[in-house]
């Protein structure tokens, strides 16, 4: 695994965005039956997801970052880089980031580019972020992270359709004097890639109609090559081999024990999957955040907006050691153990379906 560790670099600011349209189990139940969504709702503590018709994961990001620069003005200055990580691009190409500099009104001399990845992205992103500041590269970063996974799902297909919602959000990152250490693990392994994926829409398997025609599999569900698909069984056998032994490298990287951390701030992947991994670390279990009962899985977005909607009055306020992990689609994994706020964390933006560009 790659061990990192930065000083000098501070996250001033985090913002969320999620669509207005809300799908809740009485929704989901038309569909599937109360007894099966009230079953898996109680193992994946899901009971409504935010979900875009019509919003791209751009049109999220852009909320959360105008919120921001709203919220402070001098947020926007001095951003000499933006970094979009996501897997739900507006476009093949160009890359969404371009676009996003100009909505934002950042200047021309301002690097951007795009990342894709998942569930790992935003803490890779603090990390690449990071990474710049540190090394004279950049002051200030603006990282946008978000996914629209729930359009990637099949509605018929109860093993995602029920867990994934939307969500965008906006870090600012920049040079500190301060001197406490923020620390970094990072890990991939890609021959698990088929285990969640989305087949049709790139250049190995390009779109046509027939991608689109959606059959049967196990357990009844309906989807097509160009649906989300996700052996859940796998990822949750990777993350129980994963996530400890991360955890364990950042604890002997930073130095920090398990009660020295202030909140754990996991992939919102699942209730049952968070708190086996706790009680496996043996972590305090007031500790360790479940941010997913109203917002399902938002892939990329899942860390930052648990911070948003279960952290926002102590990030306010006091400076709190928080370890953070991302594990899932690649697949890949990253964490980190470092010192956030005071910083600027505004409430929650909710973004009309009216609000397109």
């Amino acid at each position: 695994m790659s061990e990192s560790a930065f000083q000098g670099v501070r996250i001033a600011a985090v913002a969320a965005a999620v669509p207005e349209q809300l799908r809740n189990l009485d929704d989901d139940a038309v569909l599937f039956g109360r007894d099966e969504v009230e079953k898996v709702a109680a193992s994946t503590g899901v009971r409504q997801r935010h979900y875009s018709k019509n919003l791209c994961t751009s049109d999220l990001c852009e909320a959360a970052a105008k919120r921001l620069f709203q919220e402070n003005s001098a947020l926007k200055e001095e951003v000499d880089t933006l970094v979009f990580i996501s897997q739900t691009s507006d476009y093949p190409l160009p890359a969404t980031s371009c676009i996003l500099q100009e909505r934002l009104g950042l200047p021309k001399s301002c690097a951007s580019f795009d990342v894709n990845l998942g569930c790992s992205g935003y803490v890779y992103g603090l990390w690449l972020a990071s990474s710049l500041i540190a090394s004279g590269a950049a002051r200030k970063v603006l990282l946008l992270v978000g996914d629209t996974s729930y359009r990637l799902c099949s509605p018929q297909d109860r093993s995602v359709a029920l867990l994934f919602g939307d969500a965008g959000t906006a870090t600012v990152l920049e040079k500190s004097s301060q001197v406490t250490s923020s620390h970094f693990v990072l890990g991939t392994d890609g021959s698990g890639a088929h285990h969640l994926k989305v087949a049709a829409g790139g250049s190995r398997l390009p779109m046509a109609d027939e991608c689109r025609q959606r059959t049967e599999h196990e357990g009844g569900n309906w989807r097509s090559e160009a649906d989300l698909y996700m052996n859940g069984a796998e990822v949750f056998a990777f993350t129980l081999r994963t996530v400890p032994a991360l955890m364990k490298t950042l604890f002997a990287l930073s130095g920090k024990t398990p009660e020295d951390v202030d909140a754990y701030v996991f992939h919102q992947a699942n209730k049952f999957m968070l708190e086996h991994l706790s009680k496996r670390m043996k972590l305090p279990a007031d500790k360790v955040v479940l941010a997913m009962q109203d917002y399902g899985n938002t892939s990329s977005a899942s860390i930052p907006l648990a911070m948003v909607t279960h952290l926002r009055e102590r990030l306010r306020n006091e400076t709190l050691d928080l370890a953070l992990a991302g594990f899932g689609v690649g697949l890949s994994w990253a964490g980190a153990i470092l010192p956030c706020g005071p910083m600027i964390i505004p409430d929650l933006v909710t973004v009309p379906s009216d609000q397109l560009k």
